[in-house]
Formats: C-alpha cells, sequence, structure tokens
C-alpha cells in the first residue's frame, strides 16, 4: 500500500510531465531534480519503489529504471539492494538556499554539461581507449613541454575552421589558457613595459599584469569591440608592444569584431609595429566562425584557444599557435620555465576526442544547450536589458540608473544569486552600470529560469535611499 506523502509526489509528477516533452526517461530525471530543488524532496528522503512509480506514472518499469539509472548518474540518488533509493545528501534544497545565505552561482563562464552526450560516459569510455592505446607508463611521465606530436596535429585540426591549416611546429599544447598568455606576455615584455587590452576585459589578464608589474592601458570599445581609432590613440601614447584582445564574444560585454573590424584592428598594431595576444576562447561556439585575427595576419598574432569554455575546463588544454617557428622556440623555453608540461592523461584525452569526432559531437550539444540558454535569458530579461550573443555563455546585463553594479551584485547576493560586477572587469574609466551572468553553471534551463527570474524582479526593485555595501 502506497504511503499518501508517495501518493501526493506521483500527482504532482504526473502534472509536470505532462507539460514536458522530449525523452520520457529524461523529463522523470528532471521532474525529480526539480523536487529536490525545490525542497518537495528532502535529502535521504526515500522514493517510492521503482514498480509503484511505474503503475502510479503509467509508464513502463524500464523507462523508470532508465530515469533512476540517469539520476544516479547525475549524482541526485543513492541505492542499494533491499533498501530502495534515496536522496543523496548534499543535492536537496539547502544546496540551492539556506537561509539565504546559499547562493546559486552564476559568475564562471564554464559550459553547460549535456545530457547527451554523456560526458561521464565519454570520460570513461576515453581514457579505458587510451590506456589500450598506450602505456601507462608513458601518460602518466615526464613529457614534452609543448604536447607529443599527434597531441599538436589534434590541436591543429581543432582549430582549422577559425585559422585554417597551420604547421604543426607553430602549434603548441598547453595546461591552459592562463599558462599560455603568461608565455606570451613574459616572452615579450619586461616590468614597467606596457601591455593595451580592451576597456573592458578579462580579469585574468589583469591579474597577469599586476603579476608581471606592467602598465595595462585600456582601449575604448563599442558594438564590436576594440575601436581602432582609440587603439592608434593608445598605442601612439603608451608605445606598447603587445595588444591583448577577445574578437569573438567578448569577455565581458559579448562584442564581436566584424570582418572588417578584424581588418582595421591588424592594421593599426602593424603601424604600430606592435603584436596582437588573441584570446579566442569562445571562437567555435557560432554556427558560422568569423576567421581569426592569426589568419588574417599570422605573422602578427599569437593564438590562445582553450577547450575549457567549448568542452569542459576539467579537461585543463588549451592550444597555442605562434606566428612562426622562431617564436614558437622562445615560447617553448617560456613554458618549460613556467609550467613545464601539461597534463599527459588529460591532453590525450583533448586529442583523443578532437581525433575521433567526438569533441565535435560534445561542442554541437553545448552550443545548443547554450543557444536555448540564451534565449531563456532574452524572453526573461528582456532584449534591451543586456548584451548577448545567441550561442554566448554570458550577458552583459544593463543595470536600472538607481542600482550601481557592485551595490546590485550585493543585493541579489543576499537573495541567494551570485554574479559578477562591471569592477572586476574595467581598466579604464569608470565601472558601468553592468553585472554579468554566466548561463552555463545553472545545474538545467529551469534552474536557470530560477534564477534569472530572481534577477529580473530584483532590477525592479527600488533600492533604498541610503543603501551601501556594508555590513
Amino acid at each position: 500500500m502506497q504511503a499518501p506523502q508517495d501518493e501526493a509526489l506521483m500527482v504532482v509528477w504526473g502534472q509536470r510531465l505532462a507539460e514536458r516533452g522530449g525523452p520520457l526517461y529524461l523529463a522523470i530525471v528532471e521532474v525529480l531534480e526539480q523536487s529536490i530543488r525545490t525542497g518537495e524532496l528532502r535529502e535521504g528522503a526515500r522514493l517510492p519503489p521503482q514498480r509503484a512509480l511505474a503503475r502510479g506514472l503509467a509508464v513502463d518499469l524500464t523507462t523508470i529504471t532508465r530515469a533512476f539509472t540517469e539520476a544516479k548518474r547525475r549524482g541526485l540518488l543513492d541505492a542499494s539492494v533491499g533498501r530502495g533509493s534515496f536522496v543523496r545528501s548534499g543535492t536537496g534544497a539547502s544546496r540551492w538556499r539556506d537561509d539565504r545565505q546559499a547562493v546559486i552561482d552564476l559568475t564562471m563562464n564554464l559550459p553547460p554539461v549535456p545530457v547527451q552526450p554523456s560526458l561521464q560516459r565519454m570520460l570513461q569510455d576515453g581514457v579505458a581507449r587510451l590506456l589500450r592505446r598506450q602505456d601507462v607508463s608513458v601518460l602518466m611521465s615526464y613529457r614534452l613541454t609543448v604536447g607529443a606530436l599527434e597531441e599538436r596535429q589534434a590541436g591543429v585540426q581543432w582549430l582549422r575552421p577559425l585559422l585554417g591549416h597551420r604547421p604543426v611546429d607553430e602549434m603548441l599544447v598547453t595546461p591552459g589558457a592562463q599558462s599560455a598568455m603568461v608565455a606570451v606576455v613574459s616572452s615579450m615584455l619586461q616590468a614597467g613595459d606596457a601591455l593595451v587590452a580592451e576597456q573592458f576585459t578579462y580579469p585574468g589578464i589583469r591579474a597577469l599584469a599586476a603579476q608581471l608589474g606592467l602598465v595595462l592601458s585600456g582601449v575604448g570599445m563599442d558594438a564590436e569591440g576594440m575601436r581602432p581609432d582609440m587603439l592608434d590613440r593608445v598605442l601612439r601614447e603608451s608605445g606598447a608592444r603587445l595588444v591583448y584582445c577577445t574578437p569573438n564574444i567578448q569577455n565581458p560585454t559579448t562584442a564581436t569584431m566584424s570582418l572588417q573590424r578584424r581588418h582595421d584592428i591588424i592594421e593599426v598594431a602593424a603601424r604600430h609595429k606592435a603584436m596582437i595576444l588573441e584570446d579566442d576562447p569562445y571562437g567555435l561556439l557560432p554556427h558560422d566562425p568569423l576567421p581569426a585575427l592569426a589568419r588574417l595576419a599570422p605573422p602578427r598574432v599569437f593564438h590562445v584557444a582553450t577547450v575549457s569554455k567549448t568542452l569542459s575546463p576539467g579537461l585543463r588544454t588549451a592550444f597555442l599557435v605562434a606566428p612562426g617557428p622562431d617564436q614558437a622556440q622562445r615560447l617553448t623555453a617560456a613554458l618549460r620555465a613556467t609550467s613545464l608540461m601539461g597534463a599527459g592523461l588529460l591532453t590525450g584525452l583533448t586529442a583523443d576526442w578532437i581525433r575521433s569526432g567526438q569533441a565535435g559531437a560534445l561542442l554541437s550539444a553545448i552550443r545548443s544547450e547554450l543557444v536555448a540558454r540564451q534565449e531563456i535569458a532574452r524572453s526573461i530579461l528582456g532584449e534591451n536589458s543586456c548584451c548577448a550573443h545567441p550561442a554566448g555563455p554570458h550577458v552583459w546585463l544593463r543595470l536600472p540608473p538607481h542600482w550601481s553594479s557592485t551595490d546590485f551584485v550585493t543585493y541579489v547576493r543576499r537573495q541567494g544569486l551570485a554574479l559578477v560586477p562591471s569592477d572586476v572587469f574595467t581598466v579604464a574609466g569608470d565601472a558601468p552600470g553592468r553585472a554579468r551572468i554566466a548561463l552555463g553553471t545553472a545545474a538545467d534551463q529551469g534552474a536557470l529560469t530560477e534564477a534569472l527570474t530572481a534577477v529580473a524582479a530584483a532590477l525592479g526593485h527600488k533600492r533604498a535611499q541610503g543603501y551601501h555595501n556594508v555590513v
């Protein structure tokens, strides 16, 4: 005989399932996750037996079994023979809110984990395949600083849509984009030198400039990113020999340079005999990517492309393309001095996925999920409230005049949401009334909808006179 709470739960689930499309077993997992997130199911709660659930929802037992298997894979359930299935500790409502202190983190620009292909299955199969092909002592030993030949060839293959064909001796494999940028900047500049970047830029380059004692100068921007006329003025005044920029889905503004703007930026840099460090973590996210600066002017551009934003940050792999073989040798020395080498298991796995086509399939799934999440953001926040790219991982939220960026971010954090204030990105001028919202960190589209609805409500909240970020 079913407990009353089980019967009530199945009634609610049945109503929610009727509103969802897609594979039925995945819809059941989503409904289960929603019940956990909202507190309808608490941590440690026992679920109805699978047969009883199948009868109550009028579905076959195989569908319930597949749903429970997927829920366990996602870390939602624990199960043991003879005891049943229970909501796993650490997944309940307290994970999302606890007296409004815990937060839904929308700060990290991560690619969302797609349901299909299964990242866990890809990892399991990929590591097993690697161990069949390579001796474990080779994978886990010291290795070439810039990656094995087949890993560098995989980098050439992966970036071909952006760069065309590049010689393998110009391709370096690095343990993350930051390592690659440290190598480029440290080999080009010394303490006291100027480094030019966009007015609003990636915080990692700000940290790098501070660590190396560089003078960071910001270049004014418009809807396409860095303005050529402003770059010309900053280079003339600073004498900088290196320009850092992100031409695709710029972080944080989401600006993407047109083809003409790319040519204009290259022309200005060449006129001042400056090199360009092209940071391109998002270049492969658009369906029809524009050519990279490094394709338009190979001898003048260092190109950095991490897989952290297109596949998974856990792979810790980035590709650094040098302007030529001589620069590649200097960069190899810089990488050896700072990071020595990458992790053979991770770079080998990345290369294997690229060669097999699995990386392309994962990228396609992530792109589709980001497109869906951008549509959710546009529908909730409004097209006029944020700068966005249709396949981008974040939005650059415009705040009402009564909110400063810092005050708004502090306010929504007290509501259980974490965003990034604009001052984190600001190199020159005052921090604007903006906040960056990362769309990939929410567990699913339902969680993102809940979070963005709360953000929209906060936008309409009239800040009290004298509100300050003081506790």
